[in-house]
């Protein structure tokens, strides 16, 4: 078992250099938090883990299926590229532009590198799945997304027949809000062989609106063989998406996606009008993450997960799938740390991807470094400015008669100028009696 060290947990360790050492990633988390309010959005009360893991369990026990460390939960089923984005491996997503007809308040564009200039310039992505594919790229799983994609038709149509005619194989899929779409572009879709098709429903909108959007989703489904619908969970829409799940599993489309909310650093004051704050903590751990979306907005998770509850209540049929902000990053993690060799002292976690390994501090480090060597292990490093010992977190079944406090590290490999590095990101907290390699790591 492992215990996040907060500053309530931290209070509790009784090595004096291991709560100095755990107090500097505290340190960083206080300041990150600063740095969060410092833009203009509170950070929500601190929420233990064990509240969401209990709901997330009781899911389970009724049939939900929990995946991606619990990062991802579905019922009844999930669309392959989804599924692919666990690890990213043959994942490619593209834009022709981040033009865009909707203002989204929610939107993460203005994120991306350049976007005042691809907002106003196109990308030939033809080409550039033609490049890709002339390096030797496999490509299993490809998309379109925007901006609206469908703002240039004709781009999109030759993007995907260009794919089918390639890689005919590869799962290709489009993200559109589904208002350009009419019979005549459905059926070039078709043509071109487009495997899924996304759309978005923005539940501030009026209801005529969002009926016509459904019209169109009824539409697709004569042409496209996989019709899905993607959005955010917005809290205090909940009774107006528990309507939508009942019209969308009335059209038998094949499921929606719900998406973690995220406040993307801009549009400050609307989301301090709708009272949003930042979930608190806002991930497992803190780093530099591509994902552009932001931070989580605290309550999404919780609405989202009350919906598949709602659908399983109603034996509701359509895929239902909570796409959480942590499930869009371990793609990232996964290609910086198990795609290239790293020493045996650090064991790669099928939980979260980062690389783990064992700590033991002061007092403790003479007790742990003895056993080690009992064992014939030689293969661990000792620090002397943070008076610590660092081993594989295999060995820790050999140290379950002793009482120490063993510290577990998560690092992700970088590539910096002067060649890759682990970098140390969080350390946890267990104790050898009960610690557990395969639900621990």
């Amino acid at each position: 078992m492992l215990t996040k060290l907060d500053t309530k947990s931290i209070s509790t360790l009784t090595n004096p250099q291991f709560r100095r050492y755990a107090e500097i990633y505290q340190g960083i988390y206080a300041q990150f938090c600063q740095q969060v309010e410092a833009i203009g959005l509170p950070m929500a009360p601190y929420i233990e883990a064990d509240e969401t893991l209990k709901c997330k369990k009781h899911l389970e026990q009724q049939g939900a299926l929990l995946r991606n460390g619990m990062k991802s939960i579905y019922l009844n089923r999930i669309s392959p590229a989804c599924q692919a984005c666990k690890k990213g491996v043959g994942s490619f997503t593209t834009f022709i532009s981040l033009a865009c007809h909707r203002n989204c308040y929610f939107c993460f564009n203005p994120n991306q590198e350049d976007y005042e200039y691809h907002r106003k310039h196109k990308q030939d992505v033809t080409a550039q799945l033609a490049q890709l594919l002339d390096e030797g790229v496999q490509i299993s799983h490809l998309a379109l997304t925007g901006g609206e994609p469908l703002l240039h038709p004709h781009d999109v149509i030759k993007f995907f027949q260009y794919a089918h005619d390639h890689i005919p194989v590869t799962h290709t899929r489009l993200y559109t809000s589904g208002d350009q779409l009419n019979e005549e572009l459905l059926k070039e879709l078709q043509d071109a062989h487009l495997q899924e098709i996304r759309f978005s429903i923005k539940m501030e909108d009026p209801t005529s609106k969002r009926n016509d959007t459904l019209d169109r989703i009824t539409l697709a489904q004569q042409y496209i063989p996989t019709v899905m619908v993607e959005m955010p969970v917005i809290p205090q829409y909940i009774e107006e998406m528990k309507e939508l799940l009942l019209k969308l599993d009335a059209l038998q489309i094949f499921g929606i996606n719900l998406l973690e909310l995220c406040f993307p650093f801009h549009n400050v004051p609307v989301f301090k009008e709708k009272g949003f704050q930042v979930k608190n903590p806002p991930c497992e751990i803190l780093y530099n993450y591509w994902y552009a979306g932001g931070l989580p907005v605290a309550g999404s998770e919780e609405a989202a997960l009350s919906l598949i509850q709602f659908a399983m209540d109603r034996s509701l049929q359509l895929g239902i799938h909570y796409c959480s902000f942590e499930n869009k990053l371990t793609g990232q993690v996964y290609q910086q740390n198990a795609l290239s060799p790293y020493e045996e002292r650090y064991t790669l976690s099928d939980r979260d991807f980062f690389l783990k390994s064992a700590k033991v501090f002061g007092s403790d480090v003479p007790l742990v470094l003895s056993r080690l060597k009992e064992h014939g292990h030689v293969d661990y490093i000792q620090n002397d400015e943070w008076d610590y010992l660092e081993f594989s977190i295999r060995y820790i079944p050999l140290l379950q008669d002793l009482d120490v406090e063993i510290g577990i590290s998560s690092y992700i490999k970088e590539m910096r100028p002067e060649g890759p590095c682990l970098r140390e990101l969080s350390i946890d907290l267990t104790h050898p009696a009960s610690f557990n390699l395969e639900e621990d790591i």
